[in-house]
């Protein structure tokens, strides 16, 4: 499993760093089967720059075998750079691998205010690649947390995985068998009980969480009496 993070790719107005991500899966190609993308939220506080609701995404490459970790960098790279808007401050961190003290960084992460030299020293030491590609470099830290986030198996929301089209049209009302189709493994009530209905109102996009290394809808009752349960948005 490769893991690639990604932060502080967008400026207000532009497209987002989960559509960069998507662009990245879809330039990667083969190596990108199988591949899931995540958006992780981060610590939101007047002293961290942002440019909506600071989060980070990561994408999980479980066939990234299909191409030398140089040509994965080098593609990776060259669509941050062609989706780079003046004022952004990208980030890019890649791994197979996380150590306990990136994961305890990610935990910071989004808990409180980190630094760029705190991501470099603890990337350094557990050999992760981590490097800024414009403006400050800021955008290094949420792409750190979103490697050991990812990897953690229970953070993110996600907003993209192989096979879904992009844009995606798969919203509203669908039965339990359409959403396992789409790849999510488990549907659960806020309890952790398992759902037992028959359909359920996605919303605008289906969203479900990374959780114990699969993919979760979590449901709740609808607010008007007799409609069909629907989807809860979680971080």
């Amino acid at each position: 499993m490769i893991y690639i993070g990604l932060d502080d790719t967008d400026v207000p107005g532009s497209p987002g760093t989960n559509q960069l991500a998507r662009a990245i899966v879809r330039r990667l190609g083969q190596a990108a089967r199988g591949a899931i993308v995540c958006r992780h939220q981060l610590f939101l506080d007047p002293r961290v720059p942002y440019t909506s609701q600071n989060g980070s995404a990561s994408i999980q490459l479980p066939q990234a075998d299909a191409i030398q970790h140089a040509d994965l960098l080098a593609c990776v790279r060259q669509e941050i750079r062609d989706f780079f808007v003046e004022g952004s401050d990208p980030g890019l961190a890649v791994a197979s691998t996380v150590s306990a003290d990136m994961r305890a960084f990610a935990v910071r992460a989004k808990e409180d205010v980190v630094c760029q030299t705190e991501a470099r020293r603890v990337a350094h030491v557990a050999g992760c690649h981590l490097e800024g590609l414009g403006g400050t470099h800021q955008g290094i830290i949420g792409a750190l947390a979103a490697v050991a986030l990812a990897a953690s198996g229970d953070d993110g929301r996600v907003v993209h995985m192989d096979g879904w089209p992009w844009p995606d049209a798969f919203s509203g009302v669908h039965s339990l068998a359409a959403i396992s189709d789409r790849g999510v493994a488990a549907i659960r009530l806020p309890s952790g009980e398992a759902f037992e209905g028959d359909e359920i109102d996605v919303g605008r996009h289906l969203r479900p969480n990374w959780r114990g290394a699969r993919i979760v809808l979590f449901v709740e009752p609808p607010s008007t009496p007799g409609a069909p349960w629907r989807a809860r948005k979680l971080d």
